[in-house]
């Protein structure tokens, strides 16, 4: 659930970007119809017993990344090293602190 609520949180960052700022109402639109799908399977894959930390990070290192690699294959903004090597340390980052976390149950209530 956090990974598909990743991957629509790079779609909304997308749609966002197409409209400018909110200034396109057919970008604006389905931004905060894919905002509110995003933050729904947040919210589903937190109910799994995900620490809250991990879950965050996971989905908003998702939409970074993936913000990214739209920018650089649709947008055709560059390519360097150095933006290489920070996209990679949130990947590096995402993955040691997802080996680190011992997921726990959450004492039912």
């Amino acid at each position: 659930m956090i990974v598909i609520g990743g991957m629509f949180e790079t779609l909304w960052a997308t749609t966002m970007y197409l409209s400018e700022c909110f200034t396109i109402w057919y970008w604006t639109v389905p931004t905060f119809g894919i905002m509110f799908i995003s933050v729904w399977f947040l919210e589903r894959g937190m109910r799994a017993n995900i620490p809250t930390g991990v879950a965050y990070s996971v989905w908003v290192g998702m939409g970074a990344v993936g913000a990214v690699a739209v920018g650089i294959f649709l947008f055709s903004e560059p390519v360097t090293l150095e933006r290489m090597f920070f996209v990679f340390l949130i990947i590096f980052g995402i993955i040691g602190l997802e080996m680190s976390t011992k997921h726990k149950k959450k004492a039912s209530a």
